[in-house]
């Protein structure tokens, strides 16, 4: 499948999976008479497949060392686009930041990574299901600078265009996006 068709299709089943109409809150706390719950689409075999190789396509060629953004959206999808880079043969390492580290066990902010494994010095992408103000990827990000992480790029697969672009501009960070909201408007 071209990579235009492959979009065209990963729009019909975002659109028929994951995107509603009806008043909502959102996790930025605003309101909103639309919403995009991308679980559905990412727990698809063939949403989840489509989504992970437009993002590994998008970002084959910029050199990241890893992949993940925050709980619990970045989770599957980073686990994917790591799975699809194996296989395309130029892996790309996943990891996920926990909005709070546990109170037990390794008590880690950061999981994916081994004991011995650091992200200093690495160049990460930070990865979203869907991007609004902004904020819940700038928690993943901050966590990442203070592990010493090169964060340079949020990619997220639908941009509400509520002020992300700006608030990543302010923060130094180029933001990228799969899919703009008024695409499915």
């Amino acid at each position: 499948m071209s990579k235009s068709a492959s979009r065209a299709r990963l729009l019909e089943i975002i659109r028929r999976r994951s995107f509603g109409r009806g008043e909502v809150t959102l996790a930025s706390g605003r309101k909103s008479d639309f919403y995009f719950n991308l679980k559905p689409t990412m727990m698809d075999p063939e949403g989840a497949t489509l989504l992970a190789e437009l993002t590994y396509e998008a970002l084959k060629d910029d050199g990241y060392d890893y992949i993940g953004g925050l709980e619990m959206g970045a989770v599957p999808l980073a686990g994917a686009i790591a799975q699809i880079s194996w296989i395309k043969g130029h892996p790309i390492a996943a990891f996920f930041v926990r909005k709070k580290p546990k109170e037990h066990g390794a008590r880690l902010a950061i999981e994916g990574l081994t004991r011995d494994e650091t992200l200093a010095g690495k160049r990460i992408v930070v990865v979203e299901d869907v991007t609004t103000t902004g904020g819940s990827a700038m928690k993943a990000v901050e966590t990442l600078r203070e592990a010493g992480a090169e964060v340079s790029l949020v990619f997220t697969m639908v941009d509400r265009e509520e002020g992300a672009a700006e608030a990543f501009a302010a923060a130094g960070l180029s933001f990228r996006a799969l899919y703009k909201a008024r695409e499915f408007l």
